[in-house]
């Protein structure tokens, strides 16, 4: 009995098949121009078949990581990147492409911070991931929180900054809109007084530029401030940051690591932060992982 995991993503859909948690097989498409959420779930149907054809038994379960936001009801609420899903009835897609397999969804950050939990091996990890946003996810006792059916962990719309800048959501002073990458190269720009590329803020750190330790101290005290708080509150063991631009700027980590420091109050240890070990494959990974908790029963 297979399990599979699928990372639905804007430009891409990816695949991992696994047996008894042994790897069996990788493969992935590209959505290619966007045109309708109909012609996309025809290729997506098409791969599928063709990946059935190429397995001896059937499929026990499946895990989906979902960028979008999906409702209670199973369809796709809002999806930024591919708008032409909102209102596709994802419950009802997939229990027809798998209508023998144990089925289950969540947001690919939870999923990340699965993955990543059980890489590390550690039941009880916080996961951020840094990129065009700020993404990420809470494992507890080894199973992501909130939980299936309760929404995702938006760690990135946690608000670090009252009056702060307007993020993408509405609110003003999200994490998001203080400490993702383009927040970070704004930052940068402004006390660099011209542009600022990630190519540029990289090589400015490494000659030790104080304009760009500058725009990073604002991106990582934020970081830290969002930790801070998730401990208050669920006391992880372990902090991983991960995503495009946090694996790109290796002082991030050590530079949270210092203001967390900074912020535990008297008789508080503060966090362990290390980088994220699986980079662009932990939501897949999780996707994999979902669909192990499912067979088992550990997740409905």
């Amino acid at each position: 009995m297979y399990h599979l995991g699928i990372d639905v993503g804007g430009t891409k859909v990816a695949f991992r098949v696994e047996q008894a948690s042994a790897f069996v097989e990788e493969t992935a498409f590209s959505w290619g121009a966007r045109h309708s959420a109909e012609d996309d779930l025809a290729r997506l149907a098409t791969h599928v078949a063709e990946l059935r054809q190429r397995l001896d038994a059937p499929l026990e379960a499946v895990g989906v990581a979902m960028p979008g936001t999906v409702g209670p009801d199973g369809r796709i609420a809002t999806w930024p990147s591919r708008p032409e899903w909102t209102g596709v009835d994802l419950k009802k897609t997939l229990r027809t492409l798998f209508p023998e397999a144990a089925i289950a969804w969540a947001d690919d950050g939870d999923l990340g911070a699965l993955a990543e939990a059980r890489a590390s091996g550690c039941d009880n990890l916080l996961y951020i991931g840094v990129g065009t946003g700020i993404g990420g996810g809470l494992v507890l006792g080894g199973v992501p929180c909130p939980g299936l059916g309760r929404g995702s962990f938006e760690i990135g719309h946690v608000i670090v900054e009252m009056g702060g800048v307007r993020c993408v959501c509405g609110r003003r002073g999200c994490l998001q809109a203080l400490a993702s990458g383009p927040a970070t190269l704004r930052r940068a720009g402004l006390l660099r007084g011209a542009d600022v590329t990630f190519y540029v803020l990289q090589r400015a750190l490494r000659e030790g530029e104080p304009w760009a330790f500058d725009a990073l101290e604002g991106t990582t005290r934020a970081l830290a401030a969002a930790v801070t708080s998730v401990q208050e509150l669920v006391h992880p063991d372990r902090v991983l940051i991960g995503g495009g631009f946090a694996a790109g700027i290796p002082e991030i980590v050590p530079s949270v690591s210092g203001y967390l420091a900074d912020f535990a109050r008297q008789g508080q240890a503060p966090l362990l932060v290390e980088p994220a070990a699986l980079g662009g494959l932990s939501s897949l990974r999780g996707a994999v992982a979902l669909a192990g908790l499912v067979a088992s029963g550990e997740m409905p």
